[in-house]
């Protein structure tokens, strides 16, 4: 599980919560069955609506990519590629069929190297490749819009909520008494559509892209290291190439595992 994901959403509500709280205002007052059924239930009809059957489907997969998946690191990628290109040019290309069970879990990585192996020409492979990415973009994009939309349709159900409720306090003006209680009843129904967009739909929505913008990088780097190796190029030149992908921060990691590899002593961060 991502824990950065959970503690975010978790901190994010409980702010709310404590700061409603510490402003004197009572608990009870924000759960309010009414309003959670016209912009939660109005958001998912809103969102089904928009949305095809075969996005709503991918609703529990997206969800596990938000809160479960585990990216890899753009260094330790490169480590893996660099290893596999002194293997192929020691013992050839087809030695790299020995090394399979390193990357079984990465498909991509793995059907890449099985068509080197298979002496594919190097402009098919790398358009397979691109393809491949383009559609895993397009896929996991399409999925992630449902929470971009939940996020758009919540603020309006939350103020279509509130009208609601200022309607029925306004028919009610005999007694001007329950005026205050009413209205502030009526307005947890924005409260929910804007906290519930900003809190949770929106923040989960990056949080799918940021995701993705890693894993498109570290396929943009397994393909560049998968025609790296067929071509034979040096390893030297293949790990300078890749690095070129690697922002400060991760050249700066890379280049302290790698002496740290070297010298067998953990280097310290």
């Amino acid at each position: 599980m991502d824990f950065a994901t959970v503690i975010g959403l978790l901190l994010g509500i409980l702010s709310l919560i404590i700061g409603f709280v510490l402003e004197g205002g009572a608990l009870g007052s924000l759960i309010q069955g009414t309003a959670a059924l016209i912009v939660f239930g109005g958001t998912a009809g809103a969102v089904v609506l928009s949305s095809s059957g075969r996005h709503i489907k991918k609703l529990p997969f997206i969800l596990k990519y938000a809160f479960f998946q585990k990216p890899h690191r753009p260094d330790e990628t490169i480590n893996q590629l660099v290893n596999l290109a002194n293997l192929s040019r020691r013992e050839g290309l087809l030695a790299l069929e020995t090394q399979r069970e390193l990357f079984e879990n990465d498909e991509f990585l793995a059907d890449g190297v099985q068509m080197i192996v298979d002496g594919v020409d190097s402009e098919m492979i790398q358009d397979i490749l691109n393809r491949d990415i383009e559609l895993y973009e397009e896929n996991i994009l399409s999925a992630g819009k449902i929470f971009e939309a939940a996020g758009g349709f919540a603020p309006t159900m939350g103020i279509i909520g509130t009208v609601m409720g200022l309607v029925h306090v306004l028919g009610g003006l005999e007694d001007p008494g329950g005026l205050g209680p009413s209205i502030a009843v009526a307005f947890i129904a924005t409260l929910y559509g804007v906290g519930s967009a900003n809190v949770i739909y929106i923040p989960i929505y990056n949080k799918i892209k940021a995701r993705l913008a890693q894993e498109v990088l570290i396929r943009e780097i397994q393909e560049e290291g998968i025609m790296s190796i067929q071509f034979g190029e040096n390893t030297t030149i293949l790990r300078k190439k890749l690095m070129a992908f690697l922002d400060a921060d991760g050249k700066k990691r890379f280049l302290e595992n790698k002496a740290e590899a070297a010298s067998g002593v953990p280097v310290n961060e």
